[in-house]
């Protein structure tokens, strides 16, 4: 294999082509903005989808506008800044404020224009925003924004999962860059990758918390191979990741070499705040259908009777609600003081929990059409999916028991474990059985 890093070509300009977009990002009018908004979106968005969302008919949305269909046509709003309105616009963005940014967001989520590149957007942006040079901002966020470049996390491996800090794959530096060798695993999105954020170990004789460095890995290359994780509803989201004397420049190094770890905390925590569920700003459910919706489903008649009219799935309902809304409120506050209100952790617990809760619901008034689904029932297919997705939500993004642990120690002050191997030079700390 040869030494030759081929760079991406250049993104295309991140100033949005519209000039109304921008005159009325410029201007900081909240009700011209939302003019602005509704009429890109209405020149912009194929008016069958457009319809179909704003109806609220999912069903017939999904029909007409397939994963493969949106993913072609979402570079138009990509690079239109609306994805990422709070992004600088040399960036990608319109470069407006949390507020006006809020108003973006949600006239897309009302016609249902999902954010793609989610490990891209709200993990490696905001960490590259923190942590690397403005030329590496420069060429890699626009990619980002126009989903031209999808990213992947690299962090977690088969003997350091909850145990972070001890990951064994090392990047040895050569004359171009860095050679990286070892395994990753849990990898979302790792087999549609362009980039992924890299944790490599590059220096073994130090703490195993001092000699990480960060790295934003080109995945297209010999030494990188990804082989799919199966799902138990039939996905292939997780993957794992077998680097063999990867490349990557040091020009696609983040932070200084031994700096991974405060890096790592970066993401981390926006990876927390990702997962923090409804008001998020990102992804109001990791998986599954809204409460909304059940809502809908429980009023909805069925043989001369709604499911609601029962107490037991009113008291259900009602408690989904209540907790939804807490959550909503929760994250609304912890935005509105700078995540300094609540540790987003105690907010993924409650999240990833309640969402379980939710999918549950879905499913048991969904009833015998869950059990025995009929061909083209498609309602049915989208809320046993998303119930099966969910059980995986107290774990993706670190388990519940260790976000458990993580409270109980940084917030509540309780004393850590008796032995700790933080001080040992890596190199001299036992692995394996």
């Amino acid at each position: 294999m040869g030494d030759v890093m081929h760079e991406p070509d250049p993104s295309p300009d991140a100033v949005p082509p519209d000039p109304e977009l921008t005159a009325a990002a410029q201007d900081g009018d909240e009700a011209r903005l939302l003019d602005a908004v509704r009429d890109w979106v209405e020149r912009h968005v194929p008016g069958e989808w457009l319809r179909a969302a704003r109806d609220g008919d999912l069903n017939r949305l999904h029909e007409i506008r397939t994963p493969e269909q949106y993913r072609e046509w979402y570079p138009v709003l990509g690079r239109s800044g609306l994805v990422v309105p709070s992004w600088p616009v040399e960036y990608g963005g319109l470069g407006v404020g949390d507020t006006l940014a809020r108003v973006v967001q949600a006239e897309l989520a009302a016609c249902r224009l999902t954010v793609l590149n989610v490990v891209g957007i709200a993990l490696a942006a905001p960490t590259l925003m923190e942590w690397g040079t403005p030329e590496q901002c420069r060429r890699l966020l626009p990619r980002i924004a126009d989903n031209t470049d999808t990213w992947c996390q690299l962090f977690s491996e088969p003997g350091a999962g909850s145990d972070l800090a001890g990951l064994s794959t090392r990047a040895v530096p050569v004359a171009n860059g860095w050679r990286v060798t070892g395994q990753k695993i849990w990898s979302s999105f790792a087999h549609e990758a362009q980039m992924g954020i890299l944790l490599a170990r590059t220096d073994p004789d130090v703490p195993k918390h001092q000699g990480i460095t960060a790295f934003a890995l080109p995945m297209d290359q010999e030494g990188v191979l990804v082989r799919p994780l199966r799902k138990i509803n039939g996905e292939a989201e997780f993957n794992e990741v077998f680097l063999d004397a990867a490349l990557v420049s040091d020009e696609n190094r983040i932070g200084e070499p031994g700096q991974g770890w405060p890096v790592a905390r970066t993401v981390l925590a926006h990876e927390r705040r990702m997962l923090s569920g409804a008001g998020s700003g990102v992804r109001e459910r990791t998986s599954g259908s809204s409460v909304e919706r059940l809502l809908e489903l429980a009023c909805r008649e069925q043989d001369g009777r709604r499911p609601i009219d029962d107490p037991l799935v009113a008291d259900t309902v009602a408690q989904l609600v209540v907790e939804n809304t807490v959550l909503r409120v929760t994250n609304k506050r912890n935005r509105a003081l700078g995540g300094r209100a609540t540790d987003p952790g105690l907010i993924k617990i409650m999240s990833s929990e309640h969402n379980q809760r939710l999918q549950q619901a879905f499913l048991r008034l969904l009833g015998e059409r869950g059990l025995a689904q009929e061909p083209g029932d498609a309602e049915a297919e989208r809320i046993v999916f998303g119930y099966l997705r969910s059980r995986g939500d107290t774990i993706g993004g670190g388990t519940s028991e260790v976000h458990r642990n993580n409270l109980a120690e940084r917030t509540l002050g309780l004393p850590k474990d008796p032995f700790s191997d933080n001080k040992l030079p890596w190199r001299d700390i036992q692995r394996g059985a």
